[in-house]
């Protein structure tokens, strides 16, 4: 499958089958990864069937002749990484990676995709042959899982000015009092992992005890994210089993939990949210 312009750049009349119609793109490496993926950059890689190289990959998404959805793993991240900076900066960019680049041609997208090639059969699966993967798709809307809460991570952290300004702190508890991990608001025992909680606040605080426990123990690349924020200030993106932390180093943070579905919970700065988020800000990972 040979890589092209992008998709609005093709002329109906000259339609290959063979090659791909770029929609969009994204990278797959340590410090970038589509959350949906995984936690951290090994689990995404694996979800591709991929090795969890240094380097990383670029994930080019596109149509075929047929209107098929397909999924190309190139190696040359270089490559993809100038094409989404220049379309991101409303430039035309001709992404049309080299087949020796090609690592791997994946049936599906496992984003969801708004735009679809013009002049092409509406995107749909590629037909099945004997051994073929299952198709990669994007999460469900209707349900709230891992995938969902990551993705409203992200969410959280491209819009964190919005975010930030809906907040009242004046109604939030104090920082310490999310801390606490061994007990629940009325001194009993605290949710366990995945348990519902009749206080969110209890697996606010089960997150950043493990975020901490990151720091005596080094998680899996990538489950710690550090990348550029207004200000010289640093953004933040964690996370594990149950849980997914946005921050910014210069002012508080946003948890998501599995088990409280849709919500986002607010922890105040306090006196030692600030350490842990420059300690955390030291160990991540960051876009070369």
């Amino acid at each position: 499958m040979s890589g092209t312009s992008p998709a609005a750049d093709n002329t109906v009349g000259d339609v290959d089958d063979d090659a791909l119609y770029v929609l969009t793109a994204v990278l797959l490496t340590p410090a970038r990864f589509p959350s949906v993926l995984g936690d951290d950059y090994p689990v995404a890689c694996a979800a591709l069937g991929l090795e969890p190289y240094a380097d990383g990959y670029g994930l080019v998404l596109g149509q075929d002749g047929t209107g098929a959805r397909w999924t190309v793993v190139v190696d040359d991240v270089s490559l993809v990484a100038v094409a989404i900076a220049s379309w991101d900066c409303g430039m035309e960019y001709d992404l049309s990676p080299d087949e020796r680049s090609v690592v791997a041609a994946l049936p599906g997208w496992p984003l969801a995709v708004a735009t679809a090639a013009p002049g092409l059969p509406d995107p749909h699966d590629p037909e099945p042959e004997e051994g073929d993967r299952t198709p990669l798709t994007p999460p469900s809307a209707d349900v709230w899982g891992p995938a969902q809460r990551r993705l409203g991570a992200d969410e959280v952290a491209l819009q964190w000015a919005a975010w930030r300004a809906q907040l009242d702190e004046d109604e939030d508890q104090d920082e310490d009092e999310y801390e606490s991990t061994d007990a629940g608001p009325d001194g009993g025992p605290g949710a366990g992992p995945g348990e519902p909680s009749a206080d969110p606040y209890v697996g606010v605080r089960r997150a950043l005890a493990e975020l901490r426990g990151y720091l005596e123990e080094a998680p899996p690349v990538g489950r710690v994210r550090s990348s550029f924020a207004p200000g010289g200030a640093r953004m933040l993106r964690a996370d594990g089993p149950g849980w997914s932390l946005v921050a910014r180093t210069d002012d508080m943070a946003f948890v998501l939990l599995d088990d409280q579905p849709g919500e986002v919970l607010p922890v105040t700065r306090g006196p030692q949210l600030p350490a842990l988020l420059e300690a955390l800000d030291a160990m991540a990972v960051r876009p070369s």
